[in-house]
Order: C-alpha cells, then sequence, then structure tokens
C-alpha cells in the first residue's frame, strides 16, 4: 500500500472534520435542518469572502460558477473586457464569447500580472463595456493580481467587477466588499477545504442592477430563481444540492473561524515563502514574480535538460505523490506546487523533498536535503500554528 499526498492547488487536501461530516446520514435538502445548514454555509461563506452581498450555491465545479457570472450579465452583443493573463483567464475569453458577447481582450504573458492602468484606459475608450472578467489568483500561474487597485477604478464607471477567486478565496485577503468586487466566485475544493463540487458567487447591489436586465435564457444557473428560493425563514436551493458536501462545507468553515481569517491568510503566507524558499535552494527559478500574497500555488520552471512531461508522472506513480503540471503552452515548461487550504509544514517537507528524489531520477544535479533545510527555516520563524 501506498500513502498518497495532494500537493496540488485543486483538489486539495479534506481535513479529517471534514470527511467525518461527510459520512454523516443524508439529510433531506427540502427538510428545516438543510434550510439551517444552507444558513450557516451562507453565514460563514460571507465571513471568508470579507461581504454582506448575497451569496448564491450552486451544486457544480468552479467553471460552473464562472458560466453563471456569464449567462446572467451578457447579452448577445454586449461589450466586455477581458484581462487575461493565464489559462483561467483565457476561459473568461471563451465563456464570454461563447455566450455571444463583444469581447476585448487585454493579453498579458503567462506569469505577469495584470496592469490595472490597462484597464481604466479600455474603460475609457469604450464606455459601453458592461463587465470586467479578471482573476484573482491565476490557478495556473500562481499570479495574484491587484484586485483592490482594479476594483477602484471600475467602481468609477458603469460596468462591474467580475472576480474568478477560485483558487484565491480562503488563502489570500480579500475584500469583496471594500475593493468594490460585484460579481465574486469560488469553489470548494481548494482552500475551502471540501471535495470538488460546490459553486459559490457573491452578488453586489451594482450587479444585480445588471442581472435584472439580462435576457440571456437560463435555467439552472438563473440568480434571480435562486435568491428567490435561498431568501426567507425557510431558505432553500431551487433545485437539489450537493447536500453532503453542504454539511461538509459547514464543517470545514467550522475550521477556518476558530482557526481565524487573519492567521489563514498568515499561515498561507508562512508556507508560500517555505515552498519559494525549497525550491531556490535547489538552484531552481520560479515562475513568475516573487508576491507575499501569492499564497495558493507555487509555480517551477523546469531546469533546462530536464523533461517536465515525466516530473508529475514519477512524483505521482513511483512516490505517491500528485503534483500539478503546466497547461497550455505552459505545458511540460512548469510544475506547480499546490499549498491552499488543508497545508501544514509536514506537506511542503513531503513535496519538496518528491521533488528532489525526483529531479535526481531525471539526471539534475540535487544537493539533497537543501530544498527541506530552506523551508525549515522558514517553519522556524513563523509565529502561526502549522
Amino acid at each position: 500500500m501506498q500513502k498518497r499526498f495532494l500537493i496540488t492547488p485543486g483538489p486539495t487536501p479534506v481535513p479529517p472534520e471534514v470527511l467525518s461530516a461527510l459520512s454523516e446520514p443524508v439529510v433531506h435538502h427540502r427538510a428545516p435542518r438543510f434550510t439551517e445548514i444552507l444558513k450557516q454555509v451562507v453565514s460563514g461563506l460571507k465571513y471568508i469572502y470579507q461581504t454582506e452581498n448575497d451569496i448564491i450555491v450552486f451544486a457544480a465545479s468552479g467553471t460552473g460558477a464562472m458560466e453563471s457570472a456569464v449567462v446572467n450579465v451578457v447579452n448577445a452583443g454586449d461589450h466586455v473586457l477581458v484581462a487575461s493573463m493565464g489559462n483561467f483567464g483565457e476561459r473568461w475569453k471563451k465563456l464570454t464569447a461563447t455566450w455571444g458577447a463583444a469581447v476585448t481582450a487585454l493579453d498579458y504573458e503567462w506569469g505577469t500580472k495584470v496592469i490595472p492602468a490597462d484597464i481604466e484606459k479600455a474603460l475609457a475608450a469604450d464606455p459601453a463595456i458592461k463587465a470586467v472578467y479578471v482573476q484573482f489568483s491565476e490557478t495556473s500561474t500562481g499570479v495574484v493580481n491587484d484586485i483592490r487597485t482594479i476594483g477602484e477604478i471600475v467602481a468609477k464607471t458603469p460596468a462591474i467587477l467580475v472576480v474568478d477567486a477560485i483558487s484565491g478565496l480562503g488563502a489570500t485577503d480579500l475584500k469583496t466588499d471594500e475593493w468594490h468586487v460585484d460579481i465574486c466566485v469560488a469553489g470548494s475544493q481548494k482552500a475551502l477545504m471540501v471535495p470538488p463540487g460546490l459553486a459559490y458567487v457573491a452578488v453586489s447591489e451594482k450587479a444585480w442592477a445588471v442581472v435584472e436586465k439580462c435576457e440571456t435564457p437560463r435555467f439552472y444557473y438563473d440568480y434571480i430563481a435562486a435568491r428567490k428560493k435561498m431568501t426567507g425563514d425557510s431558505a432553500q436551493t431551487p433545485y437539489t444540492p450537493a447536500v453532503s458536501l453542504m454539511v461538509a462545507q459547514n464543517a470545514a468553515i467550522d475550521l477556518i473561524k476558530e482557526e481565524g481569517l487573519a492567521n489563514v491568510f498568515e499561515r498561507h503566507r508562512v508556507l508560500s515563502r517555505a515552498a519559494k524558499e525549497g525550491v531556490k535552494a535547489l538552484g531552481l527559478e520560479l515562475f513568475g514574480p516573487e508576491d507575499p500574497e501569492a499564497n495558493s500555488v507555487t509555480a517551477v520552471k523546469v531546469p533546462d535538460g530536464v523533461d517536465g512531461g515525466k516530473i508529475g508522472k514519477i512524483a505521482r506513480d513511483k512516490w505517491g505523490v500528485w503534483l500539478a503540471g503546466g497547461q497550455g503552452p505552459l505545458k511540460g515548461k512548469i510544475f506547480r506546487f499546490g499549498h491552499c487550504g488543508y497545508f501544514g509544514h509536514s506537506d511542503i517537507i513531503v513535496g519538496l523533498t518528491t521533488v528532489e528524489m525526483v529531479l535526481a531520477e531525471l539526471g539534475y544535479d540535487v544537493k539533497f536535503g537543501a530544498s527541506a533545510a530552506a523551508a525549515e527555516q522558514v517553519f522556524m520563524q513563523s509565529t502561526v500554528l502549522l
């Protein structure tokens, strides 16, 4: 038997308390008990989102939440702005184009940040732009955008700001209301510490005004129908929810509250810094800028002479450790080390030492123990529980 480790940016490891909640008897989704669970989850998500906006819950992947943020906003022919700097920014482009939007794209080299001033210029050049779509944490590269500044810019215009926070929410500080994020999508399987299957959307009053005028046909992902059903003392979801996952999410939220958001963010900062110092100690080069707030993913360039396509396969098959590879044009050129959600110091050490052994097998000159030693120095300086 081989013990297995998820060192990926999603799905991520699930705490024992959450696994235990998953094993509870199934609650009927029209029972008062589920209404209580739903209200608790929505309240907890507001705490994590740092918002007073409406929260909508779908049984879906994160991409379902992304599509919902298009079909409730975009009519065919509407002008939208998409700032893309990775695989999931490209997904915004595909989704908005699929639903008939006239897309203005700001395309950045993968591994770089969106430049807020470019968004300001694009909005000034086309006052008809209805929505701005952007990533918070770009999972394919680990880069985090300056949502605070982007939010301030968009808030001065009629456009709404739509943010994909799927890998960032709960790992990096995101002040949804203060930063003027109008629609913010997230998923259960990353820093929220639950298996895949739940999608979340926070919707501002400014966004509701747009949603209510949107004429695009939608059924399952209808925000208006969802808000109507989820409001009031007998709140429910319009259609059958992922009941057991909701119970599990409630348990995960309790763990986040117990730790406290400030401590959660600091723990992620420490884990991220340890992972980055560890790979640098091996002489490896990080992909993208070093950012103390890029807490979810560490992206690493594959060194010259190493077959990047084999790194993940050897780590998985020989050592039971799942690392993520590069996506799109970065396939075989980087590997990604996830550390959002239920991660501690031991996970980082396991991931780093596995990278050492895999690279050594692939012919890279490794100083064994160097990465772990560098990570340990970071951990020793930490003041939060790891």
